[in-house]
């Protein structure tokens, strides 16, 4: 296989897909790819990536490396940090076969990750999954003990604007299919109005179904200038201790948040924020929820989103999936009764008037004469 793109490079592919232009090579260095990442990196078109870091290192089956290379991307597995060195962002390089050319000359060589080589190591993760389940299971409950204080005590909400009384709440996160399930809540949405949370890059998310966000909650470091700028209510979901880096990001693009510190992750406190305002009802969509969502994630326990799941109980509805649950297909027995329908006032005219019904065997004529049947 032969690519050749200008090169972008980030160790965070996070950011990398911010600049990242189609028909370009990724340079990133991104341990076990997860399915978010990777679907970030097909939106922006990207033609190859080169990884510095496994791409399945075999703690769990990550799907991340199996989407891109099923959709036509280029995977390369370099093991080289020199790469980091070598290159500048906008260079032109090429990719032949396992080989990496900078100017023609070979910078460094990497593993060409094919269907096969995928499956192969997706299969070898199976044993390493069940111990890192053990252990993962092990830190839920070890940290749900110590944080208990997401069950018992309130948050301490600074004053928003926004009223949550009698109205739903629509929590959006940028996780696994998000694009599909808040495509599927549309209809949802317009009938109820709920409240719109966009979760740190949540809120570009809303943005790109055309919805504007009521409030952005977050450490702010994955959510994009222009949807800070949007207009939401701004919160900066600070450490425990009051500490809340976001903040300074805020500062610079001279924006006005409010700081709420709190255990747990932000999606855990999106959600906690709701259910104490009073929302009737929360509905979250692309929130991580299970172990892979978890791993992917880089976190070794769930302890806060199993302590928050417990307290908001009933009033949480996840529509993580909902987009797979039914999917609206318009059956050809549907179509040929609506043809009939339309036909049924038509034959009536053509019967009731004689000319009416030459001129459609003139047509009729024409047509097969046309198509010589």
């Amino acid at each position: 296989m032969h690519v050749r793109g200008r090169v972008r490079i980030d160790k965070k592919t996070k950011e990398l897909v911010k600049r990242l232009k189609p028909g370009e090579i990724a340079v990133i260095d991104h341990r076990d790819i997860d399915e978010v990442a990777a679907q970030s990196l097909l939106a922006c078109k990207v033609k190859a990536v080169i990884n510095l870091s496994p791409s399945i290192s075999g703690r769990y089956p990550n799907q991340g490396p199996m989407r891109l290379v099923k959709n036509g991307v280029l995977l390369i597995d370099a093991d080289s940090r020199r790469l980091l060195h070598q290159l500048r962002e906008g260079q032109e390089i090429e990719i032949k076969d396992c080989h990496i050319l900078l100017n023609k000359h070979e910078i460094a060589q990497g593993t060409v990750l094919t269907l096969e080589l995928i499956t192969r190591r997706l299969e070898g993760t199976r044993d390493n999954y069940r111990r890192e389940l053990a252990i993962f299971a092990e830190n839920t409950l070890t940290h749900a003990a110590r944080e208990l204080d997401l069950l018992v005590k309130e948050l301490d909400i600074p004053p928003l604007k926004t009223s949550f009384r009698g109205r739903h709440a629509l929590v959006v996160v940028r996780g696994h299919n998000y694009r599909q399930d808040l495509q599927a809540v549309e209809t949802y949405i317009r009938e109820v109005n709920p409240v719109l949370i966009g979760v740190d890059g949540g809120a570009d998310a809303l943005l790109e179904a055309r919805l504007v966000p009521d409030i952005i909650i977050g450490d702010m470091d994955s959510v994009s200038d222009r949807a800070l700028r949007c207009g939401a209510e701004l919160v900066v979901h600070a450490y425990p201790d009051g500490r809340a880096p976001g903040m300074k990001r805020l500062r610079e693009l001279g924006l006005v948040g409010h700081i709420l510190p709190s255990l747990g992750t932000s999606e855990d406190v999106a959600m906690l924020l709701a259910y104490q305002k009073g929302a009737e009802l929360i509905v979250a969509v692309g929130t991580h929820s299970n172990v892979l969502d978890f791993m992917e994630k880089g976190r070794r326990g769930m302890a806060s989103t199993l302590l928050t799941r417990m307290k908001i109980g009933p009033a949480l509805v996840d529509a993580k999936g909902v987009s797979k649950l039914y999917c609206q297909r318009v059956k050809i027995s549907y179509l040929a009764q609506i043809v009939v329908a339309a036909l049924v006032p038509f034959t009536v005219i053509a019967v009731a008037a004689p000319e009416i019904f030459q001129l459609i065997r003139l047509l009729l004529m024409r047509f097969r004469l046309l198509f010589n049947f």
